[in-house]
């Protein structure tokens, strides 16, 4: 399933897992609109397309007012981002970030099971880490019918390098 930001935060926040308060929208003013709505600057103007690179192509923007979301959402939708033309933008509050991590579950077909991977090297192109620095990945297959146990899922945390102060949370998450 190739979710949109939006998309996928909505489906998180149905499950109890805490994302920013945001909005999906496709014009300039909705996206002031939202802005009000949410009450609270600065705030992230998001592309949403499906493909990495957002920030390097100008598609994510922090707005410290309601002039900077009208200009930031003006430049960004109809932005093309490696062939994709952004037609939704998601404005959501700033986060103070203190750390990134990345965790993605995908089907691997040829073992016939998901594969969970794991990485403290999160906000960069997971792809470019691969490449790098394979090992910065770790790799967890998780059988459909049994699912993910807390040991296991710990023991996930640990081989990825998390933090330590962050492994109860990420076990949590990942848990749900």
């Amino acid at each position: 399933m190739d979710l949109f930001e939006y998309q996928g935060k909505q489906f998180f926040a149905s499950f109890d897992i805490p994302v920013s308060k945001g909005e999906a929208v496709r014009t300039v003013d909705d996206a002031v609109a939202a802005a009000e709505r949410i009450g609270q600057y600065p705030v992230v103007i998001k592309a949403q397309v499906h493909t990495g690179g957002r920030g390097k192509a100008g598609g994510v923007k922090l707005a410290n007012d309601i002039d900077e979301v009208r200009e930031h959402a003006t430049n960004i939708l109809g932005l093309d981002i490696k062939g994709h033309v952004v037609e939704i933008i998601w404005i959501e509050v700033a986060s103070d970030i203190a750390e990134e991590y990345y965790a993605s579950f995908t089907l691997d077909r040829s073992a016939k099971k998901h594969l969970g991977m794991l990485s403290a090297q999160g906000g960069v192109e997971i792809e470019a880490v691969a490449e790098t620095d394979p090992d910065a990945i770790a790799k967890i297959w998780i059988d459909p019918v049994d699912g993910l146990s807390e040991e296991a899922c710990r023991a996930w945390v640990s081989a990825a390098r998390l933090n330590p102060a962050a492994t109860d949370g990420t076990v949590d998450i990942l848990l749900k």
